[in-house]
């Protein structure tokens, strides 16, 4: 089954509970943490997330664009995400398997994230004990780029990586997702796709999520 996961990036922070509510019918809400160090733009930090949960009952998918993220790992879990994913250039690869290990000491799902700029065997050392692989096809740091249709051969590596070490992990993809773009992921491999603009931009929100998942 494909998964929504609209991105709060593109929703009116001002009004963020009502805007949120406007997404209810997707799969899970995309929460995008910068801390313009890893990416040069600045979001949010765990309050955010702690009264994003109190206000909504929504599978949390918290995104850490953020440098040398198992400093936050717990501090996120706390505030009530229920997955996070973390990149894997932010790191050296022994402190990313440390924020791996608290998200499963925590009760989190746990998540690794590729930069265009990343290979798909990175994920290799991980790969089994991942609940999601996020593939990234733009670059991190700002909503509203162009889909870079290059990353769809990482989308196709990484589902034959999944497929063969760990079937029950989920593969999501970020970055210039809109009805155009949602069947190229798909075909390649992709299950759940993160939307900001082709989901708050809409007249019809809860049918721009419908036509996302191919269901019109």
């Amino acid at each position: 089954m494909i998964k929504i996961a609209p991105s709060i990036l593109s929703a009116d922070f001002v009004n963020l509970e009502r805007d949120i509510k406007k997404v209810s019918s997707a799969d899970y809400l995309h929460v995008d943490v910068m801390d313009g160090a890893f990416v040069p733009n600045l979001t949010i930090g765990a309050p955010v997330v702690k009264s994003i949960r109190k206000c909504t009952d929504m599978f949390l998918d918290v995104h850490l664009m953020v440098d040398k993220p198992v400093r936050y790992v717990e501090a996120f879990a706390k505030a009530g995400a229920d997955l996070l994913s973390v990149h894997l250039e932010a790191d050296h690869p022994t402190r990313i398997a440390e924020a791996l290990k608290i998200m499963g000491d925590c009760g989190v799902k746990r998540a690794v994230a590729l930069r265009p700029i990343t290979k798909a065997e990175a994920v290799l050392p991980y790969i089994e004990q991942l609940d999601l692989v996020l593939v990234m096809t733009v670059e991190p740091g700002f909503g509203g780029q162009a889909f870079m249709e290059g990353q769809l051969e990482t989308i196709r590596q990484v589902r034959a990586i999944i497929d063969q070490y760990n079937p029950a992990c989920e593969l999501e993809v970020d970055g210039g997702i809109s009805p155009k773009t949602a069947p190229l992921v798909k075909e390649a491999g992709a299950n759940v796709l993160v939307a900001g603009s082709a989901v708050y931009g809409a007249v019809d929100i809860p049918g721009a999520i419908q036509a996302l998942r191919g269901i019109v």
